[in-house]
């Protein structure tokens, strides 16, 4: 597994996405196509972060950012961040058992937990709309 857009001068615009992306491009079109629709409101913002080297989308609502994008080999990653206070919301969501187990024993990044979804099949879309609802709904 390799993070994808690593070249600083090359914009991830849809035709670099779907080169880079494959067989996946049509899960990720359809994702990004949604979650910007007017009834969920979010907004992506690809940039480019030196530290890491690489192209990343951070999703914002309003001015909040919901969840962060970026592309590997062969799929895509989103991950959304939360506290003590409100990963319990997380495990009270109807979704796959598996994103919860992943969340219980993953490694807490300072004082936040995060969820990380790599997303490959289209089935794995209507778990992260739960997700988002649920970020979009923290103060």
């Amino acid at each position: 597994m390799e993070i994808l857009l690593k070249d600083e001068k090359t914009y991830p615009d849809d035709q670099v996405i779907k080169a880079a992306l494959g067989d996946v491009y049509s899960v990720y079109k359809e994702f990004m196509t949604r979650i910007q629709d007017e009834s969920i409101g979010l907004a992506p913002e690809w940039r480019y972060y030196r530290d890491g080297k690489a192209w990343l989308c951070k999703i914002v609502y309003k001015k909040k950012t919901v969840i962060w994008l970026s592309l590997w080999e062969p799929f895509f990653k989103v991950v959304s961040y939360y506290t003590e206070k409100t990963i319990p919301g997380v495990y009270d969501l109807a979704i796959d058992e598996k994103i919860k187990e992943s969340v219980r024993t993953g490694v807490r990044i300072g004082k936040f937990i995060p969820v990380i979804i790599e997303v490959s099949q289209q089935e794995q879309l209507e778990d992260i709309y739960k997700i988002i609802e649920y970020k979009k709904k923290i103060k």
